[in-house]
């Protein structure tokens, strides 16, 4: 479901939960197994903020009956003070008095699944401005998979406009064919990708480069995370890798067919303890 046009208190939340202002966390994680270490990291910034309960919505799983449980007990087994999921319809989004459910949340964590159900139920709601809200001061905001995706503003969704054979999808660079739709907005310097490198999805990720060259994009691998902190740098955690493409000096040029070249494509790879400085754009250590 794709839902245009903000309204003027939306845009007033995003730009409360801009860098420049955001003093909260954003732990964006790329799927796959999801090792202790990492989640009780969340954990431990969670009790940082508010009561420090973590807040789980599950509305991207098929089987929420089982995910919700399984990440409270887990959240619970890793020292979180409290931890509840819900699975919410767009009505109940849409209704004011759903912001009581992120009272007293120091985190929330979006399940992994299907992105567009996300933002399908939450985009452009008081849920939604709540949690930028929460976000801008000083919540920490995570998610794994389809919760990672939404993280940017600019979402993958998924789809292409092609119609590959099944074990074809994603074969081609191109413009005009990965599909995207509005994210939650969180991050707004990059298009975050998942599951990066173990379902080899850079052909998806640089084709939208092409269409937004102000970006950057970031491939995170599985079992592997990005804690984005207040001054807008990252650190890569977990076991695998981070790509970093940088277009931000490339040339771009586009063909009939919709293909293109690029060249001065920046490319970052990064692992465990490296740090990033999204601002300005450069590897730190």
């Amino acid at each position: 479901m794709r839902h245009a046009g903000w309204t003027f208190i939306a845009l007033i939340f995003l730009w409360l939960a801009s860098p420049a202002a955001a003093k909260g966390y954003l732990f964006i994680i790329g799927g796959g197994d999801l090792p202790d270490t990492m989640m009780k990291k969340f954990v431990d910034l969670s009790s940082g903020y508010g009561s420090g309960k973590i807040v789980i919505f599950t509305m991207a799983s098929s089987v929420p009956q089982e995910t919700g449980p399984d990440l409270v007990r887990e959240f619970k087994k890793l020292g979180a003070r409290s931890a509840e999921f819900h699975h919410l319809s767009r009505k109940e989004a849409l209704a004011p008095e759903s912001v009581r459910l992120l009272d007293g949340a120091g985190g929330v964590y979006f399940s992994g699944g299907d992105q567009a159900k996300h933002t399908a139920v939450l985009l452009d709601t008081p849920l939604h401005r709540r949690l930028l809200e929460l976000y801008g001061q000083g919540a920490v905001i995570g998610g794994t998979s389809a919760g990672a995706a939404v993280m940017s503003q600019v979402m993958i969704t998924g789809d292409e406009r092609r119609r590959p054979k099944e074990g074809h999808e994603f074969e081609t660079i191109e413009t005009g064919n990965v599909l995207t739709s509005p994210g939650l907005g969180f991050l707004t310097e990059a298009i975050i990708d998942q599951h990066f490198v173990r379902r080899k999805r850079h052909n998806r990720l640089i084709s939208l480069l092409a269409e937004h060259p102000r970006l950057l994009g970031i491939g995170i691998d599985e079992s592997t995370a990005i804690l984005i902190e207040p001054d807008q740098t990252f650190e890569v955690m977990g076991s695998g890798a981070v790509l970093v493409y940088d277009p931000g000096q490339a040339r771009f040029e586009a063909r009939a067919d919709k293909t293109f070249s690029a060249v001065g494509i920046v490319l970052h790879i990064l692992t465990a303890g490296r740090r990033y400085d999204l601002q300005a754009r450069r590897v730190l250590n």
